[in-house]
C-alpha cells in the first residue's frame, strides 16, 4: 500500500509502470486518474487544501478496508494538493490483484470514498472570483452500493 499526497505533479504511465513493476502475482492492474476539468470554460484554477494529519489517516483507512475486503496485491493512491489548473492531473488510485474483478472493484471502492469522505477541501477561481467546491449528492448516493 502506498500512499501519496503531494504538490507536485505526476505522470500517470510512468506511476503505472513503477507500481507494476513492484507486483508479483497479480493478473490485472486498474488505475483511474482524476483531472481538473473545467466544464463551462471559465475555470482559472483551482485549490486543493487539507490537513495532513486528518487526510493521511483517513487515506490510510479507506486502503486499509479495501485490501480487507479484496485479494489485492497492491494499492497505490496520489492525490495533489495546492494550486492546480484545468487539465491537470488531480489524483490517481491503483489497485492489483490477481484477477481484474478484485481490482476493479477495489478501485471504484477507493474513488467513491475518496470523492466523498476524503477530508479535501476544494475552492475554484474564475472571472467572477472565488467558491468553494460542494459535496454532490451523487457522490454520496455512489456509496451505498458498498
Amino acid at each position: 500500500m502506498e500512499i501519496r499526497i503531494q504538490r507536485e505533479p505526476f505522470l500517470p504511465g510512468a506511476e503505472i509502470d513503477t507500481f507494476s513493476a513492484r507486483i508479483r502475482g497479480a493478473g490485472a492492474v486498474v488505475s483511474f486518474t482524476g483531472i481538473v476539468r473545467d466544464d463551462g470554460g471559465r475555470l482559472t484554477r483551482m485549490e486543493i487544501e487539507h490537513y495532513p494529519a486528518m487526510t493521511r489517516p483517513a487515506i490510510e483507512a479507506f486502503a486499509a478496508s479495501a485490501l480487507a475486503r479484496w485479494r489485492l496485491a497492491g494499492l497505490l493512491v496520489i492525490h495533489r494538493h495546492g494550486p492546480l489548473e484545468p487539465g491537470e492531473h488531480i489524483m490517481m488510485v491503483a489497485t492489483a490483484a490477481r484477477h481484474r474483478g478484485d481490482a476493479f472493484a477495489a478501485a471504484e471502492y477507493l474513488m467513491d470514498y475518496l470523492k466523498s469522505r476524503a477530508p479535501f477541501w476544494k475552492k475554484e477561481f474564475g472571472p467572477d472570483g472565488a467558491t468553494w467546491v460542494a459535496a454532490r449528492s451523487e457522490d454520496e448516493d455512489a456509496l451505498s452500493r458498498w
